[in-house]
């Protein structure tokens, strides 16, 4: 599903123009949500682990990896794996659910986010967010954070649309945007998620986390550490490195 909010401003839109700072040649930013925006994560670990505790049973953020950024396995899969399946299964998941949305609704914006969004917004980019979450799920978090109105597309995959590492919710955003692959740069944390950016024709910008930082993504053009480490006007020129 995708959710576009106000105005489609793209490449060759007058009104996307004259909004637009002439410093910077991209023309459009694409943005991650988990763990990129706000560490949604940590907790998702977090509370997926406890419940292999309390079953004896360890989760290693190893086996947690491959999950972050897309959609795969069911997180409780290794669990059932290793003492069978779940007699309450349906009364765990909705446990840990409720845990996992309480400490991500605590949560702020990762650091330096709120103002580089500001900035991309100001100085006439188009922006979107590219997930592998729903719609509901980015929307909420997006309207807590006070940001959700910055972004023109929120793509996130469906039923009709793959999660990460396929391109589809990435060339869906820019496709909606209006603009071409090569005006556009993307912002992920994850190597699913660099994956997904590349293939769909963007440049692009890997900002890990905790979850993320010790994983390979050197297939990014750049990595930083935080967004405090970025700036819009600079766009062009750490890219070019």
């Amino acid at each position: 599903m995708l959710v576009r909010r106000g105005p489609q401003r793209g490449h060759g839109d007058p009104r996307f123009e004259e909004g637009f700072d002439s410093a910077v040649t991209v023309r459009a930013l694409v943005f991650d949500f988990d763990g990129l925006i706000c560490d949604t994560e940590s907790s998702s670990f977090e509370t997926a682990r406890a419940i292999y505790e309390e079953h004896g049973v360890e989760l290693t953020m190893a086996q947690w990896h491959d999950r972050i950024g897309t959609r795969g396995r069911p997180w409780y899969a290794d669990l059932e794996a290793a003492i069978g399946p779940l007699s309450d299964r349906e009364a765990v998941l909705e446990r840990r659910r409720l845990a996992h949305h309480e400490q991500v609704r605590a949560q702020a914006a990762m650091p330096g986010v709120e103002q580089f969004v500001r900035e991309a917004s100001d100085a006439g980019l188009g922006l979107a967010v590219a997930s592998s979450s729903s719609i509901g799920w980015v929307s909420e978090h997006l309207d807590r954070l006070e940001l959700l109105d910055r972004f023109a597309v929120i793509s996130c995959a469906n039923d009709e649309v793959p999660a990460k590492p396929d391109p589809g919710v990435y060339e869906l955003a820019i496709r909606t945007l209006g603009v071409a692959p090569a005006d556009a740069a993307a912002f992920e944390d994850s190597p699913n998620g660099i994956a997904a950016a590349r293939a769909a024709g963007l440049r692009c910008v890997a900002v890990p986390n905790r979850m993320t930082e010790g994983l390979n993504l050197s297939d990014a053009d750049l990595v930083v550490q935080s967004f405090a480490d970025l700036a819009v006007v600079r766009l062009d020129e750490l890219l070019a490195r």
